[in-house]
């Protein structure tokens, strides 16, 4: 039974590809990567080679639907890594488009690809922010960002006792 994720010529969606790479074969995994990169794989560590077969599978997808963005995303990327850290990251954060965000909540993985045009796309619904999905999962309000781990909570931490009576 070939499960692998079809050709990047057929019409299996990438976001049902990533999904289901993690049920694959160890060999299957590396036959995919061969495919994709035309060489043996570098490593065996399966974390590694999954994420790396989901980049490149996003790259060659979103390169069909914009053949210029991943070039412009490379070089802003180069321009970043020349003049060191970008500050508008830290405020304001966007993911490249097919980037793919994965949360597990109450023994249940949930997967969200961000779009190319700045919206998310979640069990196969468009969203216009994380945190309304944040909240699709779990009931109750709740920053997206946070939520996914695109940031920390910076709130106060717990206050400790010092001294006090006995």
């Amino acid at each position: 039974m070939n499960t692998a994720p079809a050709s990047h010529t057929t019409s299996v969606s990438v976001t049902a590809q990533i999904t289901q790479l993690p049920d694959l074969s160890m060999s299957d995994i590396k036959s995919i990567w061969k495919e994709l990169f035309h060489a043996d794989t570098p490593t065996h560590n399966r974390q590694f080679l999954e994420r790396r077969i989901a980049y490149r599978l996003q790259e060659i997808e979103f390169r069909k639907v914009d053949r210029s963005l991943v070039d412009r995303n490379k070089r802003r990327i180069q321009q970043i890594l020349d003049s060191g850290k970008n500050k508008k990251l830290d405020r304001d954060i966007r993911m490249m488009a097919g980037t793919v965000l994965t949360r597990e909540y109450q023994g249940h993985e949930y997967r969200v690809m961000a779009t190319t045009d700045g919206q998310y796309e979640f069990e196969g619904r468009l969203y216009q922010s994380l945190s309304r999905i944040a909240k699709e999962i779990t009931g109750t309000a709740w920053s997206g960002p946070l939520f996914f781990g695109l940031k920390t909570y910076a709130g106060k931490k717990p206050a400790t006792k010092k001294g006090g009576k006995k």
